[in-house]
C-alpha cells in the first residue's frame, strides 16, 4: 500500500510538463465536444429524416436534400449569400484604410478612433432597426437625400433589385470596424526598424504599405478574411430585423432559409432545415479550409 501511494507523486512529477496543458484544456475542450462537435452530428443525422420536432423521425434518407435540388428558394437564399460573400469583403480592405488613418498622431484621433469603433460595440439588431429607419420612404434620410438628388423615392427593402444590397450595406457598418479593430492591433506590432529600413532605401506610400507593412499585416488579415466570411454566410439576424426574407423571399438567405423552414410558423420541418444546415456548414468548412491551407503553405515557404 505504501509503495503505491509513493509512487504516484512520482509519476505526475514526471510526466507533469505534458499533461499540465491537457488539464488545462480539458474544460474547454469538453464544452467544444458537448456544444459544437455533438450538435453538428445531431444535425446531420436529423437531415436524413422528416421530424417535426416533437414527433416521432421518419427515416428518408437523402430525400431532403433531393428537394433542395428542385426548390427555387434554396438557389435564391444561394445566390444572396454569394452576394454577401462577395461584397462583404469590401469590409477588410476598408478596415484596413480606416485603421491607417486611425494609426496616426493628429488632433482629435481619440474622438475619431471612439466614433470609429462604436458600430462594434452595438447590436446587429439596434444595426438592423437604424438602417430600416434610415432607408424609410417617407422620412429615411437616404430617401431623403435621393429624392433631393434625383427626385424620386425608392423604397430600398420593398424593391426586390436593391434589398440585399442594402441590408449588405448595415452589415458592412459594423463589419468594418470590427477589421479596423484587427487591423489596429496589428499596426501596434510592426517592427519599426523594418519601416525605417525600407525609408532610408527610399520605399513611401504605396509600396512601403504594399512590400513592408501589409506581409507584417497577415495574422490580422487572415482572422479577419475568416471572420468576414463566417459573418457573410451566417447573416441571419439584419435580414430578419430589416425585411423578415421579404419582399416575396428575395432577400433571404441560407441561415433564413433554415430557420423559416424548421422554427418558424411556415414550417416545422425540423429534417429539412438541418438539410440546409449541413449545406452551410459545408460552404463555411470549405473556405475556411482553403485559407488554413493557404496559411499553412505560405507560412512553410517563409
Amino acid at each position: 500500500m505504501t509503495q503505491a501511494v509513493s509512487s504516484a507523486p512520482g509519476f505526475w512529477k514526471k510526466n507533469q510538463q505534458k499533461l499540465a496543458p491537457w488539464l488545462f484544456l480539458a474544460p474547454g475542450l469538453l464544452m467544444f465536444v458537448i456544444y459544437v462537435l455533438v450538435p453538428i452530428f445531431q444535425s446531420i443525422w436529423i437531415s436524413f429524416h422528416d421530424w417535426d420536432g416533437l414527433g416521432e423521425k421518419v427515416w428518408i434518407g437523402l430525400g431532403n436534400y433531393v428537394e433542395l435540388i428542385d426548390d427555387e428558394d434554396f438557389y435564391t437564399s444561394l445566390k444572396n449569400n454569394i452576394i454577401w460573400l462577395v461584397l462583404y469583403l469590401l469590409s477588410i480592405p476598408a478596415g484596413l484604410a480606416v485603421a491607417l488613418f486611425l494609426n496616426q498622431t493628429v488632433t482629435g484621433i481619440r474622438l475619431y478612433k471612439s466614433l470609429f469603433f462604436f458600430p462594434f460595440v452595438i447590436s446587429q439588431v439596434v444595426v438592423g432597426l437604424m438602417f430600416t429607419w434610415f432607408y424609410a420612404p417617407d422620412f429615411g434620410l437616404f430617401s431623403q437625400l435621393l429624392k433631393w438628388l434625383t427626385g424620386e423615392e425608392v423604397a430600398v427593402l420593398a424593391d426586390e433589385r436593391y434589398v440585399t444590397y442594402g441590408i449588405i450595406a448595415a452589415g458592412l457598418w459594423p463589419q468594418t470596424a470590427y477589421c479596423m479593430i484587427l487591423y489596429l492591433t496589428g499596426l501596434n506590432n510592426i517592427n519599426p526598424e523594418q519601416v525605417e529600413a525600407a525609408r532610408m532605401d527610399g520605399a513611401k506610400g504605396a509600396k512601403l504599405l504594399w512590400f513592408v507593412v501589409l506581409p507584417q499585416l497577415a495574422p490580422a488579415t487572415f482572422i479577419a478574411m475568416v471572420v468576414t466570411v463566417i459573418g457573410s454566410l451566417r447573416s441571419f439576424d439584419l435580414v430578419s430585423v430589416m425585411t423578415a426574407g421579404g419582399p416575396y423571399g428575395t432577400s433571404q438567405v441560407l441561415s433564413y432559409f433554415m430557420y423559416e423552414q424548421a422554427l418558424s410558423e411556415y414550417g416545422y420541418r425540423m429534417g429539412y432545415g438541418a438539410a440546409i444546415a449541413v449545406i452551410l456548414f459545408l460552404i463555411m468548412m470549405i473556405f475556411i479550409t482553403l485559407f488554413i491551407v493557404r496559411m499553412l503553405s505560405q507560412e512553410r515557404n517563409a
